[in-house]
């Protein structure tokens, strides 16, 4: 019998690693053609890796809350026969749970020497505990001298509650302070300076407050997916040279247009018609027409896309957000766009995204009138230079100019926000796109057929 490996999948251009989350199948279980064999999370989506071949699962190579790298093999399945077959190369033993000596080298190199304070501390047996804890977290227990009972203390976001390696280097990051001053009166100084140092080398995260807090006051974790949107925005702020414009937009064709098809377009498509597919339709027509806004950056280079993919930042019910990307949007009729939108969202809503449903796109859509907002300045969604925000559409009095005079009248607006990136774009380009949106759907036919 040959044997095949199942590696993580590339998930996107800046995805190099993801989170093991849990196994769907076990040793031994038979297994289908694109059949879900484990799920994985990263900081853009979490999703099920599925089987590229039928057979037999019969090792596995990874534990739950462990980080693989893209490319490296999960799991060996047994084939039936030869079709598909691939041969089974020689695990390294950086992809052994019980050795995960990357991920260790690389914490290592990351600590500040405050050993002093910690290295008196008894380690228990982990087999003492009722919990489940992954290998690394082991391990970077077992470096720092954490106990089991202190281990046990530990909030955990991963799945059912599990201890991650972001957890416990959080808890870690937390309880230095008060380590140093546990520490001999000759050695405080050292520390501090230590934890100075790292404090000001350490330019990738943000300082942490580490202040006790009242009664009154209550702490809580942030999720796995919470801080990966946090640093990302925080790079993204550092990395592009944030400018926004500004137009109010009559939208009232666009809103009596809809009022009158919906009903018949949910009874003849079965789909909903919202206000989402019209401005894809429209953001696509308008990168159409100016091509550079449909960029990225790549060190002191122009990358210039030669497709339109639209990314729709969706929210979910925890309050974290997900970018599920609308591809080829420019080739898309209205229905083929609200068809696409809503399953997109819907799935998103319903943790059911694939990894190559929220990568590779080039501009970003963002509706922040969906909570009451009537503008926002949204931060670019690295490596591309745009991303607009959608404004609530409001009846509001306006001058209405006719050949007879003009007069006041109550009309349907909303703002456009976009924000850009000025390494690249000026704010000519920048204006000129936004106000080809807002032209497009100002022009909106009311007499027009779907």
């Amino acid at each position: 019998m040959s044997k095949f490996e199942l590696k993580l999948p590339r998930m996107g251009e800046s995805v190099a690693e993801a989170t093991l989350t849990s196994w769907l199948k076990e040793v031994g279980d038979v297994i289908e053609l694109d059949e879900a064999v484990f799920e994985i999370a990263t900081d853009k989506v979490d999703s099920e890796v599925p089987s590229e071949v039928e057979g037999i699962l019969v090792e596995k190579l990874f534990n739950v809350d462990d980080i693989i790298k893209v490319g490296q093999t999960v799991a060996i399945i047994e084939l039936n026969g030869e079709e598909g077959s691939a041969p089974v190369a020689t695990i390294e033993n950086d992809a052994d749970p019980k050795a995960p000596k990357e991920a260790i080298t690389a914490y290592k190199a990351n600590q500040p020497m405050v050993k002093e304070t910690t290295e008196n501390i008894p380690v228990q047996d982990f087999s003492a505990s009722d919990r489940f804890y992954s290998p690394l977290v082991r391990n970077i227990a077992k470096e720092e001298g954490i106990t089991i009972a202190e281990l046990d203390t530990i909030k955990g976001t991963g799945k059912e509650g599990r201890v991650s390696k972001n957890d416990i280097l959080q808890y870690i990051e937390n309880r230095r302070p008060a380590a140093v001053l546990q520490a001999e009166p000759a050695t405080q100084e050292a520390v501090a300076t230590s934890l100075k140092i790292e404090e000001s080398s350490d330019l990738d995260s943000p300082t942490r407050e580490t202040t006790p807090t009242s009664g009154s006051e209550e702490v809580i974790e942030m999720s796995r997916m919470g801080k990966l949107i946090a640093k990302h925005m925080v790079e993204s702020v550092s990395t592009s040279a944030h400018v926004q414009s500004f137009i109010e937009v009559d939208v009232t064709n666009m809103v009596v247009w809809r009022n009158k098809m919906k009903d018949s377009f949910e009874k003849r498509e079965g789909e909903k018609l919202t206000f989402t597919p019209i401005f894809m339709e429209a953001v696509a027509k308008a990168l159409k027409t100016y091509p550079m806004i449909n960029i990225s950056v790549m060190g002191d280079k122009i990358i210039k896309k030669k497709n339109i993919n639209i990314g729709m930042a969706t929210a979910l019910p925890d309050g974290n957000l997900i970018v599920p990307v609308i591809k080829n949007a420019d080739r898309l009729n209205l229905v083929g766009m609200a068809q696409v939108v809503n399953d997109l969202a819907a799935r998103a809503r319903t943790n059911q995204l694939k990894p190559d449903e929220v990568q590779e796109g080039t501009y970003t859509v963002t509706n922040v009138g969906t909570f009451g907002s009537v503008f926002g300045t949204p931060i670019i969604n690295q490596p591309q230079v745009g991303i607009l925000a959608l404004g609530a559409i409001r009846k509001v009095p306006a001058v209405i100019e006719t050949p007879e005079g003009d007069f006041i009248g109550i009309r349907s607006k909303m703002y456009l926000s976009h924000s850009y990136d000025h390494r690249v774009v000026n704010g000519a380009l920048g204006s000129m796109f936004a106000k080809a949106v807002a032209d497009y759907l100002e022009a909106w036919d009311v007499n027009r057929e779907i």
